[in-house]
């Protein structure tokens, strides 16, 4: 079994495969204060209860906290046995760097857009919707150009409830008109259709820069925009298939052996 595991600040994503077949992405909130036995004890519950089968014999991370990649290493040598393979300089990725300070870009962008040249094959915009959302243009022949950086929509919803005083938290939702009837309303919409306009004007000027893209959206809010024209697909599962083709190009094609290439690439 693989194993692919995704440390941002917010969450931490966690996907299983038995040859290319993706069994599961679970989650677990990111607490820097947990130890490894507890990390552990989260982990082999997850894929208990999802009907996952131990020993994992391969596990490829990237993250973007650092403190926590001892704690996972640890946890991951003494309960799982095994070592894992941390995205990072120097890893096998088949993706071209092209910004000032590779060093500088984040694991799970790289990890995106490793998948997104397997899968898509062309020009791809590739939005995240993490504790930050990222717009990432990697193109045809597998350059990844850079991109943009803007506050998460929970960041955004947080900054907007911690500096007032009588406006309340509401749940992120698509409202079902834009000029809402309430203070709740009203706060939905602005956010929600607030948060399109971002997203939306920022792919107009990656394209108006870069010509024609593709757009892709991954992460944990990316399902409430599948709706909207600009955005060509929604896939969840990005960050997963981009770990499992790394785990590919540095550990050889039998870490799928057995199984049959689900045609992500």
């Amino acid at each position: 079994m693989f194993l692919g595991i995704d440390i941002g600040n917010t969450n931490i994503s966690i996907g299983a495969s038995r040859g290319w077949d993706i069994l599961g992405l679970w989650r677990l909130e990111t607490d820097r204060k947990k130890t490894p036995d507890e990390y552990a004890a989260s982990i082999k519950a997850i894929l208990e209860l999802g009907g996952v089968e131990t020993p994992v014999r391969h596990v490829v991370i990237c993250s973007v906290v650092p403190p926590l990649n001892s704690i996972f290493r640890e946890l991951l040598n003494r309960y799982f046995s095994v070592d894992p393979l941390f995205v990072s300089p120097g890893v096998k990725t088949g993706i071209k760097i092209s910004v000032k300070n590779p060093v500088e870009v984040g694991a799970d962008r790289v990890v995106n857009a490793v998948a997104a040249h397997r899968i898509y094959k062309e020009d791809t915009i590739v939005i995240d919707f993490g504790t930050a959302t990222t717009f990432d243009l990697v193109t045809r022949e597998g350059e990844f150009l850079g991109g943009v950086i803007a506050p998460g929509i929970e960041i955004s919803m947080d900054a907007l409830f911690s500096k007032t005083s009588k406006l309340p938290r509401v749940e992120f939702r698509c409202p079902e008109r834009v000029v809402g009837k309430s203070t709740v309303e009203a706060l939905q919409s602005g956010i929600y259709y607030g948060y399109i306009s971002l997203v939306e004007g920022i792919v107009k000027r990656m394209r108006e820069e870069a010509g024609k893209a593709k757009v892709v959206a991954t992460g944990g809010c990316s399902v409430m925009f599948k709706n909207l024209d600009f955005i060509d697909f929604v896939d969840p599962l990005l960050t997963m298939k981009g770990l499992m083709y790394i785990a590919v190009m540095n550990f050889g094609e039998e870490v799928f052996s057995g199984g049959e290439d689900r045609g992500y690439c």
